[in-house]
């Protein structure tokens, strides 16, 4: 499953503390196998919790009510998902209590129909970002309210998602979206290039709007998908474009000159200086996308004290902390709290599923497996997959590990035109055997 109610709207800048909120009518929520923040599904390590993050952005106050929960109602167990949320595992009966105290901290949605709908994914230097063409979260705070409070989008799919790009430097361009929107400017006019089920670092857009006609945008798309979309239709991919453009209730202008720069290269994790004087953000990752109480309550006490209280998650599965003074020291005590600061760390390029200690369609231990093969220092970013899913990936690795026994592991290399993970290399290795191959195998410009 790749990786939230009532009253609160979802800030890009999160309150430092939100009023309580009432207890949600869960049965309103239709069924889905994903989870929610009101909808706790059951895995084989208890059940989960995902808590969907306004752009990624979380307050330390908040930062510490998600600990707290996890510690008094769950394993203890909090995931930094490639969707830029954050999940708790391991919930066992206390549920409710666990929901009641995440709505306390202004976690939920507007409304419990609207908690599905809460996908739509910013670059975590939102604002911060010294390339970026505008500010994107007064937009993405616009557009995720519509999807909350418009009945008609509470039908969308919990997997139906959104993109906006305001050309920053750092942001995911290769996780597909049902919508992807990407600024631009032709003729000193900045326009949003817009595209269906693909993403602005892969695929060419279909046409642009004004900025200014950018939530229009939005509307106009979500609509015409859920007035041609049967019940099977739950992805944009599932419909023929052509089909969906002609039913646009909106002039749309020509995407010409719209070019994505690339992202820059690994500016995820490290200390890089934003557009404000003198300010910087330090990003760092979760070991194989996991954290517990003391590192989340770490990170927001160093937020509080060096920042501006405020944490980003990314979809890289880490955390940012904006808007310091002095990174170092961030840094520093980050990587005391247990945080990868470095690519040169082995296990900051790998990811992995839950694996079949808490899933039980995987076929190994994939988490355990992927911090043997680190030790091992492959030199390559490798994903492990216990099925074929491939959970925890929103894009095909570079390197791609696919279980098919305990320990032991298909071996794929991404290459454009091959479907699916890639071209298969080898089958059926060990990690000593695929720490091996891969060592004695130079890295390629497809790693980056």
């Amino acid at each position: 499953m790749p990786p939230d109610k009532a009253g609160i709207i979802p800030r890009l800048y999160p309150p430092t503390g939100s009023p309580v909120n009432p207890t949600p009518a869960v049965n309103t929520l239709r069924p889905s196998a994903c989870p929610g923040l009101l909808r706790i599904v059951q895995a084989l390590d208890g059940g989960i919790c995902r808590i969907k993050l306004a752009g990624g952005s979380i307050s330390a106050t908040q930062a510490h009510a998600v600990a707290d929960a996890a510690q008094a109602h769950a394993g203890g167990v909090i995931e930094a998902t490639n969707r830029a949320n954050l999940q708790i595992r391991g919930i066992g009966a206390q549920e409710q209590a666990l929901i009641a105290l995440l709505l306390a901290a202004g976690l939920g949605p507007d409304n419990a129909a609207g908690d599905d709908v809460r996908n739509l994914m910013l670059s975590p230097s939102a604002g911060i970002d010294p390339q970026m063409l505008f500010d994107t979260r007064p937009l993405a705070e616009q557009m995720l309210a519509t999807l909350q409070n418009h009945p008609r989008f509470h039908e969308l799919s919990a997997k139906f998602a959104v993109q906006l790009d305001g050309g920053e430097a750092l942001a995911m361009l290769e996780h597909h979206h049902d919508l992807w929107l990407s600024a631009f400017i032709r003729n000193g006019q900045t326009l949003l290039a817009f595209g269906l089920a693909g993403c602005p670092g892969l695929d060419a857009p279909l046409a642009a709007v004004p900025l200014e006609q950018g939530h229009a945008l939005v509307v106009a798309v979500l609509e015409a998908f859920l007035e041609l979309a049967g019940p099977e239709q739950t992805r944009m991919r599932h419909l023929a474009v052509d089909n969906l453009l002609g039913h646009l209730r909106l002039p749309l202008l020509s995407a010409e000159g719209f070019k994505r720069p690339p992202n820059g290269a690994l500016l995820h994790l490290g200390t890089y200086p934003q557009v404000q004087r003198n300010q910087f953000y330090v990003a760092v990752i979760a070991p194989l996308g996991r954290l517990d109480a003391t590192m989340l309550k770490g990170a927001a006490h160093l937020a509080s004290e060096y920042g501006d209280g405020t944490l980003r998650f990314t979809p890289w599965q880490g955390v940012l902390l904006p808007n310091i003074e002095k990174p170092h020291a961030v840094t520093e005590r980050l990587a005391q709290l247990g945080f990868l600061c470095s690519i040169d760390q082995p296990l900051a390029r790998m990811t992995a599923c839950t694996g079949s200690s808490g899933c039980g369609k995987a076929l190994a231990d994939t988490k355990a497996d992927a911090v043997q093969l680190a030790a091992l220092n492959p030199g390559h970013d490798v994903h492990l997959s216990g099925c074929p899913r491939s959970c925890a990936a929103a894009h095909v690795a570079p390197v791609t590990l696919l279980a098919m026994s305990p320990g032991h592991y298909d071996l794929y290399f991404r290459e454009a035109a091959q479907p699916g993970f890639g071209r298969l290399h080898a089958r059926t290795l060990s990690i000593e055997a695929a720490g091996a191959l891969l060592r004695a195998r130079p890295r390629s410009n497809t790693d980056d």
